[in-house]
């Protein structure tokens, strides 16, 4: 990459020293750094990337960028800049030839609900012909290429990597999971939307964004990053149940589609049934009313649908080819997803880990429960802990057993997180035989499992997919779909 496209994608830039002529390449840790790369000092929020300069130069780094003042004893030029962190999304669109820009992309942004939608949109495009690519929470989709996701929205290089693999591989269309982490911390800035929808906002991340509203206008970042794209059908797709939806857009410039259960919303439901066997929904849309058969189980599935329709108009397409395509998606993984192993009742995993998403799901469970509903749930170490309480009343409200457990505890105590959740199942709990506290998580499902009978619906929340579990500085197998099985088939081999 000529060195005179890097400083074309830097504005504001100083140079100190003399330039290479090129780089190689662009990097933003030391130690993936190859001879005549660029390396990007990014100031982090655990590390200071600064302090490794000399390491990237010593690994063979022809180019430092960095913002502040000029860094002593650099044996190679250094380019400051007034953000190296947005630097680093810049140069990565400009090194791969900014791929968005070839693709039809669609971000997803909001507290619940954005991995159902991505698979819902993916099934849409796929419906229409496109080569599709996913990236999200569960797994990169490159193609015929899966691999799991390290987190919901990658940094920018590889971002912008993996959309130009998309791009020589013939894929047109990506499905894009953003989170707010991503959206304060730049990995996006540099993408050009076609579609962007908010799912919804509740409380999560308070740890990392501090309050609400912060949590709020990163979510809406998206919508600004909306309005600067150069797409030509650039539209918004908006919940407008949800209080923080019209602040999505609220003075943004951009076409928007409102999605909601009520006849206020562009596109909304008519009628709606959710039963064991999936959804049928008919909805009211400007190109015409649709009716569409989903396998999809839940009540706040109904949403998701909705906004993949709105996903669906905005690109132009067909009803038919909506309900189509939004038909085709059977599950995803670990959202109220079934573990089957011939017991008499119902085991779901679901990855509600907030106080909506665990309302939500549970709500749902009781309406197809004909017997007693149990839930077995924890909450995540080193994050937001003003919702433990919060999630401990919800599940003692709804649930006639709870069993409060561990889920990735990380660095804290799994009793002491356990504790702050019990505390608010209390409040609501009035027999204290309704509450086990059992840190074990593997015994906590045990337990809620062999109390479970005939007729009964047993929900294993929080982890949903994941087929780890954090515990300390330990990265342990555990995939709550694989527990849940492996106990329930040994119940069912020693059942007379």
């Amino acid at each position: 990459m000529p060195t005179s496209e890097i400083l074309d994608a830097l504005p504001g830039h100083q140079v100190i020293g003399t330039l290479p002529a090129a780089v190689t390449g662009i990097a933003d840790d030391s130690r993936r750094v190859a001879p005549g790369d660029c390396f990007v000092a990014v100031p982090g929020f655990r590390q200071d990337a600064r302090r490794f300069v000399a390491d990237a130069v010593a690994r063979g780094a022809a180019l430092v960028v960095t913002e502040g003042e000029p860094l002593a004893d650099v044996a190679v030029a250094q380019v400051l800049v007034p953000s190296a962190r947005a630097a680093v999304g810049r140069l990565a669109a400009a090194y791969h030839r900014h791929p968005s820009r070839d693709l039809t992309l669609v971000g997803i942004t909001g507290t619940n609900g954005k991995t159902t939608t991505s698979y819902l949109v993916d099934a849409l495009l796929q419906a229409v012909g496109l080569r599709t690519g996913v990236i999200g929470t569960i797994q990169y989709v490159i193609g015929d290429e899966r691999r799991p996701a390290g987190q919901t929205t990658p940094d920018a290089l590889e971002i912008q990597s993996m959309l130009a693999r998309m791009r020589e591989q013939g894929i047109r269309g990506v499905a894009m999971e953003v989170s707010s982490h991503a959206l304060v911390q730049s990995r996006v800035d540099d993408l050009t939307f076609d579609v962007a929808v908010f799912t919804n906002l509740t409380q999560d991340h308070l740890d990392f964004h501090g309050t609400l509203a912060a949590y709020r206008a990163a979510k809406r970042r998206l919508f600004e990053l909306l309005e600067a794209s150069p797409k030509p059908r650039r539209t918004a797709v908006v919940n407008a149940d949800d209080p923080a939806g019209a602040d999505m857009v609220r003075g943004l410039r951009v076409p928007t589609l409102t999605f909601g259960l009520g006849a206020g919303a562009v596109i909304h439901a008519v009628e709606h049934t959710s039963t064991m066997q999936g959804i049928r929904l008919v909805a009211e849309t400007p190109p015409g009313r649709l009716t569409l058969t989903s396998p999809l189980i839940g009540e706040h599935n109904v949403m998701n649908l909705l906004g993949a329709v709105g996903v669906g108009v905005a690109l132009g397409l067909a009803p038919e080819a909506i309900a189509r395509g939004l038909g085709r998606v059977a599950t995803v993984p670990g959202r109220f997803e079934q573990v089957h192993a011939g017991q008499p009742f119902l085991v779901l995993v679901d990855y509600a880990h907030t106080p909506d998403a665990l309302e939500r799901v549970l709500a749902t469970a009781r309406k197809i429960t004909g017997g007693r509903l149990a839930v077995v749930f924890g909450c995540g170490g080193d994050r937001d802990r003003g919702k433990r309480p919060i999630m401990g009343e919800i599940a003692a409200r709804l649930a006639d057993r709870v069993w409060v457990t561990s889920d990735n505890p990380r660095s804290e105590r799994p009793g002491a997180i356990v504790d702050e959740i019990v505390a608010g199942v209390r409040r609501v709990a009035g027999d204290p035989a309704r509450i086990v506290a059992e840190p074990d998580r593997r015994a906590a499902i045990a337990g809620a499992l062999a109390w479970a009978g005939r007729g009964d619906t047993v929900v294993i929340a929080g982890k949903g997919h994941e087929p780890y579990q954090i515990i300390g500085a330990d990265v342990l197998t555990f995939d709550d779909r694989d527990v849940a099985r492996d106990i329930l088939m040994h119940r069912e081999a020693e059942s007379p």
